[in-house]
């Protein structure tokens, strides 16, 4: 069974967190995640500043 992700550097940009963990392989990953109730949005990316480029473009339907 994998162990849940643990972040780090967690910074908030508008509803999206974007935070930093280590995935199964022990490969580093950048996830921005929004918050806003019945958003969904997620994604891992390779390059932190990607995944802050898109916390700051996202956008909420």
């Amino acid at each position: 069974m994998l162990r849940p992700h643990r972040f780090r550097d967690v910074i908030r940009i508008g509803p999206v967190q974007v935070g930093t963990h280590n995935d199964h392989r022990g490969r580093v990953k950048h996830t921005a995640a929004c918050t806003a109730p019945g958003c969904g949005f997620s994604a891992d990316y390779r390059d932190r500043s990607a995944a802050e480029l898109a916390a700051r473009t996202h956008r909420c339907n």
